[in-house]
């Protein structure tokens, strides 16, 4: 997915018409009536959010299911799904996200092919081709495209939606421990997500963060407050020692950013 979001990018390769590295501007790519297909039953990343760090490349899976006439051969048209915002899907779009490269198309009949395909995410600054910053967390509609042979496409939208999400990081720390029963135990940690352009993880700021416990023994988590994070992310409360336990903080996410606990951590009390 090396293309940027505002660009189309469907070129020539080996003579035929392929979903490419490539950045084609839109008013150079064609613009004809292209097969006469549709999609459906499309499905990226098992219908669950796509969650991106800091540096490492994500690659998701997508199927779909494409129904054409049975006098157009699949080996003439190429095809692919496209993550898009806004309220229409084409080739002036303004935000297009495209795999590297064409899905693989099976015949299930003479009108039904079979599809799978993989789109990559990767950071801005992770490396010379990385394409994703941060104003592209959040939601987006899903949508596929053919091309033929002849430099035509055919786009169809409307076909689900999906996040893309940046990944975040909770820390906890609870001290004094051990500690005597009836003292005060003051509850730290920090709440970071990755910034897209900088690879590096950065605080979240001004968020709800649950203080939960979990009771020596027990597998269960009670919220105790709720408690936002500073402007650097960093959390920071107070409680009193009552009985051995697990403290952690625990975000429920947002539409940019998926939720998070943090691994409890026990405290003695004696």
């Amino acid at each position: 997915m090396r293309n940027r979001a505002t660009l189309a990018a469907v070129s020539a390769v080996t003579g035929a018409l392929a979903l490419t590295a490539l950045a084609v501007p839109a008013a150079q790519a064609g613009t004809t009536a292209g097969p006469a297909v549709t999609f459906s039953e499309l499905k990226v990343n098992s219908a669950k959010n796509i969650v991106v760090g800091t540096t490492t490349q994500v690659t998701v899976a997508a199927t779909y299911t494409v129904t054409k006439p049975a006098t157009l051969a699949a080996d003439t048209f190429q095809t692919g799904p496209v993550l898009y915002r806004g309220d229409t899907l084409g080739v002036n779009s303004d935000d297009l996200l495209l795999g590297d490269g064409p899905g693989t198309c099976t015949a299930s009949s003479s009108t039904v092919l079979k599809c799978t395909a993989k789109i990559q995410f990767r950071p801005d600054a992770s490396e010379d081709d990385g394409d994703l910053v941060n104003a592209e967390a959040g939601s987006w509609k899903l949508g596929a495209l053919a091309a033929d042979d002849n430099g035509g496409l055919t786009w169809q939208g409307g076909l689900g939606t999906t996040k893309l999400q940046r990944r975040a990081t909770l820390t906890v720390n609870a001290s004094p421990e051990p500690v005597t029963k009836g003292r005060t135990i003051t509850v730290t940690g920090k709440l970071a997500r990755a910034n897209w352009e900088t690879n590096k993880y950065a605080g979240y700021a001004t968020q709800p963060v649950k203080l939960q416990f979990r009771k020596k023994g027990s597998t269960t988590y009670t919220t105790l407050k709720t408690i936002n994070t500073t402007s650097t992310g960093n959390l920071s409360t107070t409680v009193t020692a009552s009985t051995d336990g697990y403290y952690r903080y625990s975000f429920a996410g947002t539409t940019t950013t998926p939720s998070v606990s943090a691994t409890g951590d026990y405290v003695d009390v004696q």
